[in-house]
C-alpha cells in the first residue's frame, strides 16, 4: 500500500488466478511493506514511514480478525475501507484468519505531502500471506504487480486512508 497503502495498495482484493489462492480464500491487497530494490522515494523518506506504519497496523488488524480496528485505519465511507472490513469478516465468518500479509513495493512517488494529506502512487505486489482455521492453512500466492494511488489524510493526530485508486 506503500500498500497501501494498503495502501491499498492497500485495499483491494487478490482474486483468483495469478494473484490468488482459490476464489474462496481471496486476500487483500496492501499490508507491511517490503520494499523493493527500486523504489524511488526514498525509504526515508516521512511520506512513507507513514505508510510503513499504517500497513504494519493493518496487517495486525488482519492477523487478529479485528474488523474494528481495521475499520479505524479507514476514513469513514471510505470505499476500500469498507472492501477491505467485509473481506475481513468474509474470512472471519469462516473461521479464518489471515496472518503475514506483505506487499512487495517496486516503486513509490509522493506525488503531494501536506501537513494533514499525503498522495503515494505505488507499484506493488501481493507478496504473501496465510489464511489459517482450526483445519485449514492455505499460503497465498505472490501477485502480479499493479500501480495505484493511496491518499491518506490525518483525523484526530492518525492517519487513515481515504481512498485507494487505480491511476
Amino acid at each position: 500500500m506503500v500498500a497501501v497503502v494498503a495502501t491499498a495498495l492497500l485495499a483491494t482484493s487478490v482474486q483468483a488466478g495469478c494473484r490468488s489462492a482459490p476464489a474462496d480464500l481471496s486476500v487483500p491487497q496492501t499490508a507491511p511493506s517490503t520494499a523493493g530494490p527500486d523504489v524511488r522515494a526514498s525509504a526515508g523518506d516521512p511520506a512513507l514511514a507513514v505508510l510503513h506504519a499504517w500497513d504494519r497496523l493493518r496487517a495486525a488488524a488482519w492477523a487478529d480478525a479485528d474488523a474494528v480496528a481495521l475499520g479505524r485505519l479507514y476514513l469513514p465511507g471510505s470505499a476500500a475501507g469498507e472492501r477491505d472490513v467485509r473481506l475481513l469478516r468474509d474470512y472471519r465468518g469462516r473461521g479464518l484468519h489471515v496472518t503475514g500479509i506483505r506487499t512487495q513495493v517496486l516503486a513509490a512517488e509522493v506525488s503531494s505531502q501536506e501537513t494533514d494529506r499525503l498522495v503515494v502512487a505505488v507499484t506493488e505486489r501481493f507478496a504473501g500471506a496465510v489464511a489459517v482455521g482450526p483445519r485449514t492453512r492455505v499460503t497465498l500466492p505472490r501477485g502480479t504487480p499493479r500501480d495505484r494511488v493511496v491518499v491518506l489524510v490525518r483525523r484526530l493526530g492518525r492517519w487513515v486512508v481515504a481512498a485507494v485508486r487505480e491511476p
